[in-house]
């Protein structure tokens, strides 16, 4: 499967998975058994007849490289086995994109795809090298982060608390509402400072309701004189 380089803004988003599978593809930068015996030729027709490197260095140094060797496999393989684990899990991809501006990607792993000995994380059908993983997150705390972060946008929308009119009561309502309805944890990523300020919006809205409330009960009460003493009029008058 062929990696799809994305666009963001018009310029060409790059992430590692790009630049390590291109690596990877060519010649392999990783010490291999064969330059290993070259190099230990090189060193062996090289060296100085006078002071001839021991047969027991060379296997000192085989041995050593022996052991390198087998912790690169083990990394590898460790390496594939965690890319295995995060499939259908929310993560955060880092990313780098041409102008060398840094950027995150999220999403939720798809699938995963193993080329020349890497894995690669599916997230909205482009693949990103799992050397490029920032984070794993819990679906229950990317919710409310998410609830968390729209809540913050909409009271912030509101004018301040002393110049609110009747007219923002529903905005103001429909967030004392979802309020109630969190949970404790999602409740937990408000700031105190936003819970007080939606509790301010609250007390200053029923100020105007009852303000308004009153202002109507005076205005029928007039209304009210107003219409008996007209008919009490009129009685006086046809009695008369």
């Amino acid at each position: 499967m062929a990696l799809v380089q994305a666009v963001e803004d018009g310029k060409l988003v790059e992430s590692t998975s790009q630049s390590s599978l291109s690596q990877t593809t060519g010649a392999s930068s990783d010490m291999d058994k064969d330059a290993f015996l070259q190099l230990l030729v090189a060193q062996m027709k090289y060296q100085d007849p006078l002071e001839p490197t021991s047969n027991t260095e060379y296997i000192s140094q085989y041995a050593q490289f022996t052991q390198v060797e087998q912790m690169q496999n083990m990394a590898k393989s460790m390496d594939l086995q965690r890319a295995s684990t995060l499939v259908g899990e929310e993560v955060y991809i880092k990313t780098t994109n041409s102008s060398g501006e840094t950027n995150y990607v999220r999403g939720k792993v798809d699938y995963v795809v193993y080329e020349n000995g890497k894995a690669y994380l599916s997230i909205g059908e482009q693949l990103y090298s799992i050397d490029d993983l920032d984070t794993v997150a819990d679906p229950e705390y990317l919710a409310a982060y998410d609830k968390a972060y729209d809540f913050n946008v909409a009271i912030n929308k509101l004018p301040g608390v002393n110049a609110i009119g009747l007219s923002d009561g529903e905005a103001i309502d429909e967030l004392e509402k979802i309020y109630n309805e969190m949970t404790d944890y999602e409740k937990s990523f408000l700031a105190t400072d936003v819970v007080n300020q939606l509790n301010k919006y609250i007390e200053k809205l029923k100020e105007l309701r009852t303000i308004a409330g009153e202002d109507e009960g005076t205005q029928n009460g007039e209304d009210t004189e107003d219409t008996q003493g007209t008919e009490g009029t009129g009685n006086t008058d046809t009695g008369a």
